[in-house]
């Protein structure tokens, strides 16, 4: 991160949060926000979110500030010797913003003796039942562990095939799609195993350059993911697109599912009845098979080049 100016400090920062963080300051004991919280989470540098500490590790030492017995990792926080106060003692900052946070001692409780001595100021508390919506989900297990969080749930994701012609175009569009995870270009749809691009350019084995997208459909549905596809090239056109020309251009939905089959009719049909295009729409709705993955140039090919080729662009809605 890049650590903000003064002016901003000053802005977003409470003034005690500031004086502690970067003035060195110290806050009154048992009149501060974390010295008796019991709650489960992990606790952050207040100016940049960077995890420090965990409740797991969090203890009463009497002090009335928050005390831990070690960081969540140690690269996190970086000692220094500090020689205020007619006395020598060990300061921790964070090593991301290098905020002042506190000091550490060897009178602590823990396997290793050490006793983090925090100021509240110089963090901000992220409950366990917030973390994953917080961004701080891969901080979860060790709760999970101790029978205080339950083990989020694998995100679903919904796979779909699509071919609308040169496959490099599709992409592009496809991959910037909020929503979208995953894509791949490849060759599905044909009666050979394992086709290579100049196979495929052949036209005899019959497959069609398509997509393979993986999507969040919590984020996007398969009928809005086929709206996007209708909206960036020409399904009017038999076997081509623009200067594109052979049955491997062709425009095509492979469903993996009967509810994808049914959304697909549903969308075309719409589509063809919208009066947005000159001709009948020609897009196959077929089963999808074996989808083999193009060569790797293939793959991401505008985001390589971003001055190649492609036909296609997203029509407006």
């Amino acid at each position: 991160m890049t650590k903000p100016d003064d002016a901003t400090l000053r802005a977003t920062l409470s003034p005690q949060a500031y004086a502690v963080t970067q003035a060195c300051g110290t806050e009154p004991p048992f009149a501060n926000a974390y010295w008796d919280n019991h709650a489960p989470g992990i606790y952050v540098d207040v100016v940049s979110g960077e995890p420090l500490f965990s409740s797991l590790d969090k203890f009463d030492s009497g002090t009335g500030w928050p005390s831990f017995t070690r960081p969540i990792e140690k690269a996190s926080v970086v000692e220094k010797e500090d020689g205020s106060h007619g006395m020598t003692r060990t300061e921790v900052r964070s090593e991301k913003a290098d905020s002042h946070l506190g000091h550490v001692f060897d009178d602590g409780p823990g396997p290793e003796a050490l006793r983090y001595c925090i100021n509240s100021a110089a963090l901000r508390f992220v409950p366990v039942a917030d973390m994953e919506r917080e961004g701080y989900g891969a901080y979860l297990a060790p709760f999970v562990a101790a029978g205080l969080a339950q083990a989020a749930s694998p995100a679903k994701t919904e796979t779909a095939y699509l071919a609308g012609g040169c496959f490099w175009g599709m992409e592009e569009i496809l991959r910037a799609i909020p929503g979208v995870l995953q894509t791949a270009v490849g060759y599905t749809g044909g009666r050979t195993a394992n086709p290579t691009y100049a196979e495929v350019c052949t036209g005899k084995t019959g497959h069609a350059e398509a997509v393979e997208i993986v999507f969040d459909p919590a984020v996007l549905s398969y009928e809005k993911l086929l709206d996007y596809f209708f909206r960036m090239h020409d399904p009017t056109s038999l076997n081509r697109q623009h200067n594109d020309v052979g049955s491997q251009y062709r425009s095509a939905i492979f469903y993996t599912s009967e509810a994808q089959r049914l959304s697909a009719e549903r969308v075309l049909a719409r589509w063809d009845k919208s009066g947005k295009f000159p001709r009948r729409i020609v897009t196959e709705i077929t089963k999808a098979g074996p989808f083999t993955s193009a060569e790797e140039y293939h793959q991401d090919y505008l985001k390589k080049h971003p001055d190649g080729y492609t036909c296609h662009y997203l029509r407006p809605e």
